[in-house]
């Protein structure tokens, strides 16, 4: 006998007792994110490779080494999607949703792929929670964004730590960036080799490194919070003001920052312990140019990506409601098959949620495997030509009814109870 195939590292199979946790997650993400006026999009699972390289940026690691793709037939590049926004916002342009009121606020749960080393929390193809506001600079929009992913985790039962930062404008960030290259070339015997060799390419990620060194080297180096214009000062300030009066803690970290190039202004993140090292559970920010990089007109824009995966672990166990059976229809005898199955397709159809018993088992074991999945009833069909037998299963009590009357039994049953 041939091995078995597994499937590919870094990938998992979403099994039937998990589908339910991920259900209510998503449940909980179209309610709090509908209920504030983001629409669902779904973008294609693959794009072409320069929308991620012109919008993610040819310095991030994402793009450098992360990324899954490939030429199809007809010598196109193409990606899986590694991210959610970049794809979002060549949507927006290409089907003009500039002519809609804006902000055009709009929300996906999509699969994404990475190829990175997997451990816990971090796997190469992953399902984010996403949500994109586009089309105002105001700070509103920005604070509204972090209020709807902290009531997101905490209707999850995710506790989270929330630390925010802003980038300033693309200009000021240039001007920074320069000084700290500076900074870091007059230090370059105290870095580690990543971090040395991507200097010129990526600078502020020095401060995402865990070798001690250099983590001793940044601790004192400039910081881009401190280089903020007026203007931006302001914004961010603003947008500081709108989460304390919703409650909402937070911690300003000026070293904060993310794998992407597009971002501008404001920057935030949720941690949860629960995680361990990648304790990112989800997070974002502003990205005013990213339109124009994609070749569109300037366009501000801010939103959020939160792991699926992340959320559920950071959550831990906790108990999903099973669903419903109204009717398990059971077969006494061979005969009373098409009977049996026209009947759950009836119920089906009279909107009752019903299962059919598909093993021809002993009656016994059909009526155990019922009262396991939690049937309100039992239709024992079969016994007879003329009749069903309608089962109570909380009352225990039964019933002889013609097979057109079991429907009516328990519909009427369920407009008293």
């Amino acid at each position: 006998m041939s091995e078995a195939i597994r499937a590919p590292r870094g990938t998992f199979d979403v099994l039937p007792e998990d589908a339910a946790r991920r259900d209510a997650l998503e449940g909980q993400a179209r309610r709090i994110l509908e209920s504030a006026g983001y629409r669902r999009i779904e973008t294609p699972a693959f794009e072409h490779t320069e929308l991620f390289a012109r919008g993610v940026g040819e310095a991030t690691d994402i793009v450098q080494k992360e990324m899954y793709t490939f030429t199809d037939a007809g010598g196109r590049s193409l990606t899986l999607r590694p991210e959610g926004t970049a794809p979002v916002c060549r949507a927006y342009l290409e089907h003009g949703m500039h002519k809609l009121p804006q902000p055009v606020k709009l929300w996906y749960l999509s699969s994404f792929f990475r190829a990175e080393a997997p451990q816990r929390g971090r796997y190469r193809q992953f399902w984010q929670v996403g949500a994109e506001a586009i089309g105002s600079a105001q700070p509103e929009v920005d604070a509204e964004l972090i209020v709807l992913l902290a009531e997101l985790l905490a209707a999850l039962g995710v506790r989270a730590t929330l630390k925010i930062s802003s980038l300033g404008t693309a200009e000021t960030r240039a001007e920074y960036r320069d000084e700290l290259t500076g900074y870091l070339r007059a230090r370059e015997d105290q870095l580690s080799d990543e971090v040395r060799n991507r200097i010129d390419l990526n600078p502020m990620r020095a401060f995402d490194a865990t070798d001690p060194s250099t983590r001793a080297v940044m601790a004192a180096a400039p910081k881009l919070l401190d280089r903020l214009s007026a203007e931006d000062a302001e914004h961010f300030a603003e947008v500081r003001g709108l989460l304390e009066r919703t409650g909402i803690a937070y911690e300003i970290d000026p070293t904060l920052v993310r794998g992407l190039d597009y971002y501008t202004r404001t920057l935030f993140e949720f941690s949860s312990d629960a995680l361990g090292a990648q304790s990112g559970v989800g997070g974002g920010g502003r990205y005013d140019r990213l339109m124009a990089q994609l070749g569109g007109p300037d366009t501000p824009a801010c939103g959020w990506a939160a792991g699926v995966e992340r959320m559920l672990l950071a959550a831990g166990e906790r108990p999903v409601t099973s669903a419903l059976v109204d009717l398990y229809v059971a077969v006494a005898e061979d005969r009373g098959v098409p009977a049996a199955f026209q009947l759950a397709r009836d119920a089906r159809r009279a909107g009752l949620s019903a299962q059919l018993e598909l093993s021809r088992r002993a009656l016994r074991r059909q009526l155990a495997y019922a009262d396991r999945l939690g049937a309100r009833y039992v239709a024992i069909v079969g016994e007879s030509p003329e009749a069903s037998r309608l089962k109570d299963m909380e009352s225990g009590e039964q019933r002889e009814l013609t097979p057109g009357d079991v429907i009516p039994a328990i519909l009427r049953a369920s407009r008293l109870s």
